[in-house]
């Protein structure tokens, strides 16, 4: 187990995939040199691989070195598998097989953001709890139905853990920090990157990045969270507003106050914006994606969609390209 106290050194080859996200590489591989100058002493050693040993370009563009090709059959302590946008392009025979035959020869195997793909088509998570990004857990869910997935940050169920973006990848390597080194080393190199919230896996990932609304306006807050949780059937403002404990118009006051909308026109724009994602990043047919973001029909959710976006969902996704 690599989440348990522990002075030894551990050995980390993080597998790199095109198109994966900076920041989440970033946020799990900084941590470990933060954790390395806040003890004076290597805690981690790591290095960056990729299949063929080029270089994979990130989704900015930005080519990643590597210090060379993936040896599936060299021991490491940790293996973790980072990929992003279509990871699911890369689950070929061979791929898979290699990344199979390096779980084995690693004490612990790690996904960061869609790296959970990989692991999932890989057999690795069978039976086990695991989560991803939250924009893809719906299909995650579905397309490996022996796997418990949780729409946690992060998910620890050793021997391997899972994360569902950039900020929970920092979560996740705080929470291995604080494991093996103690929570003042943890909090010290949080600290470093000027992060306050340190948070826990069970913490469940957000659509919406509320910032200092929490704190400035929690009531805003808890109807926006409603909101998320309740994209494919839609509460009332009225219901939201009991809910949170203001009446409707007190709530429309807030909204207005603070996110310059009215309740009704942030819920549409938060519902429009799902769809558009589910329009642009799958291949769902339209009539399920006016399902799944609560519109009654196409025909209503095409007209909102062309008002919001400028064009209906079919021409968007034909532009896609």
């Amino acid at each position: 187990m690599i989440f348990a106290p522990s002075d030894d050194p551990l050995d980390v080859t993080l597998l790199l995939f095109p198109g994966l996200s900076l920041l989440s590489l970033a946020a799990t591989l900084d941590p470990m040199r933060g954790a390395n100058r806040v003890l004076g002493r290597p805690a981690f050693r790591w290095k960056l691989v990729s299949m063929d040993g080029t270089m994979p370009a990130a989704s900015c563009g930005l080519p990643i070195p590597v210090d060379g090709a993936f040896d599936a059959g060299a021991p490491q302590d940790v293996l973790m598998v980072v990929a992003a946008f279509e990871a699911t392009r890369f689950a070929t025979s061979p791929i898979l097989k290699a990344i199979r035959a390096g779980a084995k020869r690693s004490v612990a195997t790690g996904g960061i953001e869609s790296g959970s793909w990989l692991m999932g088509f890989a057999g690795l998570l069978e039976g086990r709890r695991a989560t991803t990004h939250w924009e893809d857990l719906e299909d995650f869910a579905a397309r490996f139905p022996e796997t418990d997935v949780q729409p946690d940050r992060f998910v620890i169920d050793e021997p391997v853990f899972t994360t569902g973006g950039a900020t929970p990848a920092l979560d996740c390597m705080l929470a291995l920090i604080r494991a093996r080194h103690g929570y003042s080393t943890a909090l010290d190199v949080a600290s470093l990157y000027i992060y306050e919230e340190v948070r826990t896996g069970s913490d469940v990932q957000p659509i919406v990045s509320l910032g200092r609304i929490r704190q400035h306006e929690p009531r805003v807050a808890e109807a926006i969270r409603l909101m998320e949780t309740h994209i494919d059937r839609p509460l009332t403002i009225a219901a939201i507003a009991r809910r949170v404990g203001v009446s409707t118009r007190a709530l429309e006051t807030l909204f207005l106050k603070t996110v310059e909308l009215s309740p009704g026109a942030y819920y549409v724009t938060l519902r429009l914006k799902a769809a558009r994602r589910l329009v642009l990043d799958t291949n769902l047919p339209i009539a399920d994606i006016a399902e799944r973001t609560g519109f009654s029909a196409i025909a209503s959710l095409s007209r909102a969609f062309r008002r919001q976006f400028g064009a209906p969902p079919s021409v968007a996704r034909r532009q896609r390209l």
